[in-house]
């Protein structure tokens, strides 16, 4: 069953949750529509590097039919591209068009849990969107599904007792009951279809970067959002790669349609 939905209208950005949206071969409407190109770089910005962008995940997105609705920490919203740089401490533009060769810097997330969000350690660039359609901000795929017992198990081996899900930011959490954790590892190849409309099909599993760690608006950082899975589930995202850190699946749209809270699942 299909317990929440999320979408981010603005990259890196928190997002907003919904009871119905329609889905497409482009993710669900309105979710990765815009993003910030920093001007110095060419780059998009992205929290996966935290000492940068780190400060966009305290920013709340919602999509009106004038653009996105930006609102600050504090609650002022930002309406310019001059807000948005002062607030990041870097000249940023907001876009809905991807620059050709559009990339992003990835934080190695095993270095960011050793040094601090704040330092300076390696990254990896990576190419948008090589499971997803063109003219999109998708880091690989345009849908992100994690289930209820993946979070249920990361929460029991947490040292906080908890875990929220939106620190995953994902598209779908799926309610699997008394389901195993991380089984949504085993769905690679697999459709989903929910209810009589949109058919999904699992292509891989989720890498974690260091994004959930991070104070999420109100949430403060938890390092053991990812930490947890460094220690408990190392698993290859895609045959052939080494393990790493993970939880969620990617999935594709084969159908698309309207997706509802409460919808029912099958395989």
């Amino acid at each position: 069953m299909v317990a929440a939905l999320y979408r981010y209208p603005v990259k890196s950005m928190l997002g907003e949750p919904l009871e119905a949206v329609e889905i497409s071969e482009r993710g669900l409407s309105g979710d990765r529509r815009f993003a910030l190109l920093d001007a110095e770089s060419g780059k998009v910005a992205s929290a996966k590097a935290p000492r940068l962008w780190r400060e966009l995940l305290r920013c709340a997105a919602t999509l009106t039919e004038a653009g996105p609705r930006i609102t600050g920490p504090d609650g002022t919203e930002l309406h310019t591209d001059a807000a948005l740089s002062a607030l990041v401490g870097r000249k940023v533009t907001l876009t809905d068009v991807p620059p050709p060769a559009a990339a992003l810097d990835r934080s190695r997330p095993d270095q960011v849990l050793a040094a601090g969000q704040e330092a300076e350690v390696e990254a990896d660039t990576v190419q948008f969107g090589s499971a997803a359609p063109p003219g999109t901000f998708f880091d690989f795929a345009p849908v992100h599904v994690i289930t209820t017992s993946t979070l249920r198990r990361i929460a029991e081996l947490s040292p906080r007792g908890t875990v929220e899900a939106q620190r995953y930011r994902p598209n779908l959490v799926i309610d699997t009951d008394e389901a195993e954790a991380f089984v949504e590892h085993t769905w690679a190849g697999r459709q989903l279809h929910i209810a009589d409309g949109p058919i999904l099909r699992v292509i891989a599993s989720t890498p974690r970067c260091a994004i959930p760690t991070l104070a999420h608006g109100d949430l403060p950082r938890d390092p053991d959002a990812l930490r947890v899975l460094a220690h408990h589930n190392r698993t290859p995202a895609l045959p052939g790669r080494p393990p790493e850190p993970c939880a969620g699946v990617y999935a594709q749209v084969v159908r698309g349609g309207w997706v509802r809270e409460g919808d029912v699942i099958r395989f």
